[in-house]
């Protein structure tokens, strides 16, 4: 078979129902306009904007623009030219690593080009095939490709339940007896913040089973970083376990903003193993000086401006307690993650595709729709991203809209696939 014949005739789980449904560029690809915030402009139309992971509103604060188009005339994008191990280094980047490491109290840091390819590429370096990964069931997909590279190594791993730490220390006997066979050690693998549902991970029960097993943690914290923590210092900090977690690494992407990340350790000889034996930071340029400026100005307003974060979580449990007081399913989150629970409707995805359709052409407010494979089967998910960018009013025209669709909904508008009317 022609692989491109293969292709086309196969899109993958996404593809098939962006095919199935002619979505592209209405619920997969959408083109939102305007400036970055909670009101934006979509297909021409005024939307209400609950779908941007800019959690503390940096990405159109002042300070940071200012420090975004100053970094970008001083340096340009080029500069530094080439892998930081051979041509590409800094002060600024190694003053920058210290800063991030110091906020989630961790001794050293390593700058990471980007979030997604920088963390699959820790636990590609961390583990060789005689070692063994516990993971969560729900990891993220960074974290899974990252697993894939050890199973590429002929590593093995274990999955356990979801936030289950009965199925994690089960799993943790299978992967201490065999790395003991195969002369290896055991990583254990989870999230601060699970970017779905919004669940919080167990790290201090998570911490108390090093007390009964030898096994080293690496916390993907992208969601809890700059919003959990009595500084914004991540999850790891909630519980204050922080030097519990081994390997704490989080993203740009969301509370600052920006692009890149950083991983962080207490023992400095394992973060100058990172630093040359990381090949997607060995084999790529340097992330560029503007960033890295940029990102040491929203480092700065993180700690400067805790009203940033208080901000957030005052519309965060405006619109969770809201939406639970109508009656909507937003399961166990205990972040600023803000999933509607759609399973169990007659009509499936047709019908609650109706439903977006209704809020964001009738009602002005845009969500997103998460189904699988980002989610597990049979799940179907409205998710809304709550920022210190919205404001209570933003709350309250939602919740409003949040009530017309549920009173449709139950009328059966949707699953009739009826014309909605406004």
């Amino acid at each position: 078979m022609d692989i491109f014949e293969k292709l086309r005739s196969n899109w993958g789980p996404i593809g098939a129902a962006a095919k199935a449904l002619n979505s592209h560029h209405y619920f997969s690809f959408p083109k939102l306009e305007g400036e970055i915030g909670p009101h934006m402009r979509f297909r021409g139309m005024d939307v209400l904007n609950w779908s941007l992971n800019n959690y503390l509103g940096l990405a159109n604060h002042p300070e940071v623009r200012k420090a975004d188009a100053e970094g970008a005339e001083k340096w340009g994008l080029a500069y530094p030219m080439g892998a930081r191990m051979m041509s590409g280094n800094s002060d600024l980047h190694e003053i920058f690593e210290k800063e991030l490491a110091e906020f989630v109290g961790k001794k050293e840091a390593f700058l990471l080009n980007y979030g997604y390819q920088g963390v699959m590429s820790v636990i590609e370096c961390v583990c060789d095939h005689r070692d063994v990964i516990v993971y969560d069931a729900e990891a993220h997909a960074c974290l899974i490709d990252g697993i894939r590279l050890h199973k590429a190594k002929m590593g093995q791993y274990y999955k356990f339940n979801h936030n289950d730490m009965e199925s994690l220390e089960k799993n943790l006997v299978r992967a201490t007896k065999l790395a003991e066979e195969k002369g290896g050690g055991v990583l254990v693998i989870t999230e601060g913040v699970f970017g779905m549902s919004g669940k919080v991970g167990s790290l201090d029960k998570v911490v108390e089973l090093k007390k009964k097993y030898n096994f080293r943690l690496l916390v993907d914290d992208a969601h809890g970083f700059g919003t959990m923590g009595a500084n914004g210092g991540g999850v790891a900090e909630l519980f204050g376990v922080a030097k519990e977690v081994d390997l704490y690494f989080s993203t740009f992407a969301k509370s600052m903003a920006a692009i890149g990340g950083f991983i962080a350790a207490d023992d400095p000889d394992i973060i100058m193993y990172l630093k040359y034996n990381m090949r997607s930071q060995t084999y790529a340029k340097a992330l560029p000086m503007p960033y890295v400026e940029a990102g040491r100005k929203r480092l700065e307003l993180i700690k400067a401006h805790p009203e940033l974060r208080e901000k957030l979580w005052t519309i965060v449990n405006a619109l969770q307690n809201g939406l639970r007081d109508l009656g909507f399913n937003i399961g166990e989150t205990t972040s600023p993650v803000t999933p509607v629970f759609m399973q169990g409707l007659q009509g499936g995805l047709p019908e609650v595709t109706n439903m977006v359709r209704d809020l964001r052409e009738n009602m002005g407010i845009f969500c997103s729709i998460v189904v699988y494979p980002v989610i597990p089967k049979g799940q179907i998910i409205l998710r809304l991203i709550p920022t210190a960018a919205h404001t209570l009013e933003d709350v309250e025209r939602t919740l409003k809209a949040f009530d017309n669709m549920r009173s449709k909904l139950d009328a059966g508008v949707y699953r009739a696939g009826l014309e909605v009317v406004a």
